[in-house]
């Protein structure tokens, strides 16, 4: 029971720093927060997505690369130019890496305006800081699970934040239904999200990308948003009209 409740509390924990804060704050900058609200959800990103940690820079920046291509050869994950998942997700990671050490040199209208905590970011990053985290998990299951193949779970805690964006950058670009015609291939996965909090909404993402409503028809609710709004009533977050 212990690790059934502990794979729930990191999947959804994991995911929701991932589409609030990396997605629709990051990357699209569909609120506003203040510095030290910003710092906040750095370290609660951190701490949910833990040895799989995704720079807020690096994502923002590589997202905001997929909507300028999607689906074409500059485009950091396409289904259309990867044979399978996994060389999507390693031509993905190196996309990644080489943006968080500023390897490549990125236009500005990629980089204005993302969140940069550069210290915190290097930290978070380091493999030290990752194997502790495996090591934390791994140490979890060891007094906690109570047959040998829970152990077979441990790897996606490991690398949630690429699983995350794999099942919506891979299977939401080959299956699914969509609301609009877009120039490429986004699909919505799922009538209701209840699974990736919204994020598989993305034939209506790609078609209104500012929108901080994933949804779009009466049905497809947006797990995610009614946070926003929280946030945004608490002044935690001003929501951009």
């Amino acid at each position: 029971m212990a690790i059934l409740l502990i794979i729930i509390i990191h999947w959804y924990a994991s995911l929701f720093f991932q589409t609030f804060f990396l997605h629709r704050y990051a990357a699209h900058g569909m609120f506003t927060m203040s510095k030290r609200w910003e710092k906040v959800f750095y370290i609660g990103t951190f701490l949910c997505q833990g040895s799989s940690y995704l720079s807020p820079y690096a994502y923002g920046v590589m997202h905001r690369l997929h909507h300028a291509h999607t689906d074409t050869e500059k485009d950091p994950h396409s289904p259309t130019y990867d044979s399978n998942v996994f060389k999507m997700m390693w031509r993905s990671a190196r996309v990644f890496q080489n943006i968080f050490d500023f390897k490549d040199k990125v236009d500005p209208q990629y980089t204005d305006g993302v969140p940069n905590w550069r210290k915190f970011d290097v930290f978070a990053s380091h493999w030290v800081t990752r194997v502790l985290w495996i090591a934390a998990y791994t140490t979890f299951y060891f007094f906690f699970a109570t047959e040998w193949w829970m152990f077979l779970f441990l790897p996606f805690h490991f690398i949630s934040g690429p699983i995350h964006g794999a099942i919506i950058n891979w299977f939401a670009h080959k299956y699914g239904y969509t609301n609009y015609k877009v120039e490429n291939t986004s699909k919505n996965l799922l009538p209701f999200d209840f699974l990736m909090m919204g994020e598989g909404y993305h034939n209506n993402h790609h078609k209104n990308a500012t929108s901080a409503n994933f949804g779009s028809r009466w049905f497809e609710l947006d797990p995610a948003y009614p946070f926003i709004i929280l946030f945004n009533k608490l002044h935690i977050i001003a929501l951009k009209k």
